[in-house]
């Protein structure tokens, strides 16, 4: 079933733990950002890249929500976005295409491109082997979740014959031991009895 975003933001995800976790910061930043504000409000599609499976039901959540939402502004991001954007620009559905790192970004979310841009306008997808950090993103909450996801680590320094995880994350980097700390103990302090720790190649 597709989302339903009249107004506010909407994330849907696809995959890992980490990117359940990311869709909460990019939920926060996009809203920040005034993406809820808009008419038609804003659906976010945070996607998987390990399976081909996983792109084609992306794709296919894609357009079903584009049926049900004709005023929605649709933003397509994850590994898969980021591994493959021309084949995310490429669908009339979609308003915008944002690459791993620049997901986690409000100014990503304020310069939203009008409907009908040209495919040039569409991707803001960089290199993401030129990222040599990552700082841990505070959250209060994870929506819909028993349990809270905390980012220790992002990216993989392996590169396996069969992986295409590397090119959509980056090469392994760690989130500061403090940032850690301190993420835990304010979920700890709302009500999370279980904390995961997570990333891509711990």
């Amino acid at each position: 079933m597709a989302p339903l975003a009249k107004k506010g933001v909407d994330v849907v995800t696809f995959g890992c733990r980490l990117n359940t976790y990311e869709s909460e910061v990019m939920r926060r930043e996009a809203e920040s950002a005034g993406l809820g504000a808009l008419e038609g409000g804003a659906i976010i599609f945070n996607t998987c890249a390990v399976t081909g499976e996983a792109v084609r039901q992306a794709k296919q959540s894609i357009r079903k929500a584009r049926r049900e939402n004709p005023a929605a502004r649709i933003i397509v991001t994850g590994c898969a976005a980021q591994t493959e954007p021309q084949n995310f620009v490429a669908m009339d559905e979609v308003d915008l295409v944002l690459g791993n790192e620049e997901k986690l970004k409000a100014h990503s979310y304020r310069a939203l491109p009008d409907f009908g841009v040209n495919d040039t306008e569409k991707a803001r997808v960089n290199d993401i082997f030129s990222v040599r950090e990552t700082a841990g993103q505070m959250v209060d909450a994870i929506e819909g979740r028993a349990r809270a996801f905390v980012q220790v680590q992002n990216g993989c320094d392996h590169r396996c014959t069969f992986c295409i995880i590397p090119y959509g994350r980056g090469n392994s980097r760690s989130v500061p031991m403090g940032a850690v700390v301190e993420q835990v103990e304010r979920l700890s302090g709302n009500g999370y009895a279980e904390i995961v720790l997570t990333g891509v190649d711990m």
